[in-house]
Formats: structure tokens, sequence, C-alpha cells
């Protein structure tokens, strides 16, 4: 495996692989490290696909004469997972492809072929390349946590029609729900099938539906309580030292985890704090010198690290003094936050890569 430098990829590779993934074909074209085409080809994208790839690129390699070369995958952990699987099995430098801007596309047109030359040369262009993230327990917790994200999507909107239900029933069963908490009205609502033999039909429909709701309330309970149970058994097993932090837990720690993925994936903690969106941003006009927040990278993991930072302001005392001294010096709580969260980034990178 080639490392990961701070010089352009064109400086290290003789050739770039790039790839448009599909559901049904793969796309790759060669290019040379000047952005040069010089061959293209269309497989299945199944793994003897990937197998007759990897066979074209060494053949192209051979004929050419391009010794070093490296992939760039466009969609690497959607449908390219197979591949990139196969070429990592393979040993080969594998890249994931940027984003290419929608203008471009658009003045350019769209095909397999010219997304690939898109891939290739987007890597090529940047100045920094990033590597796909790694399967296994890494993700095992970007699985969990996408089921958790859907369960408690599911059950918020389960809960708030349940409620809208409770506001338009009938005077005895509003009355019957008045002034219990939300758990309390829930379990109720799961003994109404066994008492509704009475009152009119819209009465006993409403009843029939709410136990129903509650049902899959409960169900939803049971759900997120075994995944995060889960959760926290792998986060335990790669990484125990990050829920020692103040202000982390399982689900912010499998945040983490996820978007750091392995060792080596991130050059420094300034690329994992862009990822996640930390960076300071320049904001500076003649006689004013100030930053801003960064409105891109992981929204997720940023989201996470907001989460970490507000819990830290509220329960823990060198972050309260912090906060406080910041204040005097007058920043604004948004300035503040950000600090904060650029200083987390950095803890929590510099722990993930001494002790994962």
């Amino acid at each position: 495996m080639f490392p990961i430098l701070a010089e352009r990829l064109a400086e290290r590779v003789d050739a770039v692989i790039g790839v448009d993934t599909h559901t049904d074909t793969h796309t790759a074209v060669v290019l040379t490290a000047v952005g040069t085409v010089l061959a293209e080809i269309t497989v299945p994208a199944t793994n003897d696909g990937a197998a007759v790839l990897l066979a074209w690129a060494q053949q192209q390699s051979s004929t050419l004469g391009t010794g070093r070369r490296a992939w760039a995958l466009d969609g690497a952990r959607c449908h390219g997972v197979g591949l990139l699987r196969v070429l990592r099995a393979a040993d080969e430098y594998v890249l994931e492809a940027p984003k290419p801007a929608a203008g471009r596309r658009r003045r350019g047109g769209k095909s397999d072929t010219l997304d690939a030359v898109h891939a290739a040369r987007g890597v090529l262009a940047a100045d920094h390349v990033a590597t796909p993230r790694a399967d296994g327990d890494r993700e095992a917790l970007r699985l969990l946590h996408v089921c958790r994200r859907h369960y408690s999507d599911t059950r918020t909107a389960t809960i708030n029609l349940f409620k809208s239900v409770i506001l338009t029933a009938d005077d005895d069963l509003r009355t019957q729900m008045r002034g219990l908490s939300t758990l309390r009205q829930v379990q109720h609502a799961t003994t109404l099938t066994t008492t509704s033999g009475s009152g009119s039909g819209l009465d006993r429909l409403r009843r029939t539906h709410l136990a129903a709701l509650a049902e899959q309330i409960l169900t939803l309970d049971r759900l997120l309580k075994a995944n995060l149970a889960e959760i926290r058994t792998l986060v335990d097993k790669l990484c125990p030292t990050l829920l020692d932090q103040p202000g982390i837990g399982p689900v912010t720690a499998a945040i983490a985890l996820t978007a750091w993925s392995h060792p080596g994936r991130f050059r420094n903690e300034a690329a994992f704090a862009s990822l996640a969106g930390v960076s300071p941003v320049p904001a500076s006009s003649g006689r004013i010198t100030r930053h801003r927040l960064n409105r891109g990278g992981d929204r997720t993991l940023n989201a996470a690290l907001h989460t970490i930072a507000k819990t830290r302001q509220r329960c823990h005392q060198p972050t309260k003094d912090y906060t406080n001294r910041r204040t005097t010096e007058g920043h604004t709580p948004a300035e503040i936050t950000r600090s904060l969260k650029r200083y987390i980034a950095r803890q929590i990178w510099r722990t993930l890569e001494a002790t994962t």
C-alpha cells in the first residue's frame, strides 16, 4: 500500500484507474498521471467482473508501462463495495473519488465513461486524497447507528401520531390519559382493546388503533435498548478509553469510530477536524480578524461533536471555566462552541490513533 503523503497523487503514481460503479455494471478508464485517457472497459458488477477488471488493469500496466497505479472509485462504499473488497484483497491502492461540481457535470455531459474520467481526474487534482472506510467492526457500527436513527425517527413519528389521536378522542378517553407521562399513556393504551366493548364504532376504532400504536412504540423501545447494548459492546471492543472521556457516550463514540475507520486514514488531526466540519474557516476583512463556523464535512460527526460539547458545558467543570473565560473575552456562544468542537475533534483523533 502507498502511504498517504502531502504531495499530489500525480507525483506518486504512473496511472489512475477511474471507476464509475453501478448496480449492474462498472465502467473503468485508465488515465496517465497528467490526465490523458488511455483505455476503457465495462464489466458486470459481480466478483467475476471485478476479477476481469483487475486482470485488465494488470494487462494495461504491462502494455503501457505504468507500474504504479491507483484506483479512484465513485461510490466505493455503496455500489462499488464489492469491487473495493476485491481490490483491497489484491493489495491495490484504492481511493474515494471526490464528487464533481454540478455545474461542471452539466457543462461536460454525463455518461458512465465520462463519470469514470471525472473520478480519476478528481483524485489527480485533489490536494489530499481519501481512502474508503474499512469493513468489519467499523461497518457493523455504521449499520447499528443507521438502524438506530431509523428506530428513533420512527418512534418519534409514532408518538406524534399517538398523541394526535388522543387529542381528538372522546372525553372519557382524554380524561383517562390526562396527567399521565408518555410512557404511562402508552402502557395504558395497550389495555384499551380489552375494554372497548362499549361505545360507538368510532370510539372502538380509535381505541384499537391507539393500542396498535402503543405496541409499536414499546417494540421500538425494546429495539433501541438492544441496539444501544450492541453499540456499547462494539465500542468497548474497539476503543474502550473513548468512553472514559467526559461527555462521550456509546452513540457519539460509535459515530466517531465510524468516521475515523482505521489507523492512517487521516494524515493528521487537522484532516479529521476538516472531515467533521469543525476546522475554522477564515472570515476576516480589513481590521477585523475572525473565523466562522464550517458548514461542510460530515454533518453526522459534526452533530456528535456538538452533543459532546454541549454536554461538557453542562457537566464538565474545566469546560465551564473555559466557556466563562471566553465569554468574558467577548466571544459569542457560537464561536465558543466552534472552538470546543475543534478541541474535542483533536482529543478524539489522538485517542483513536493511540489506542485502537
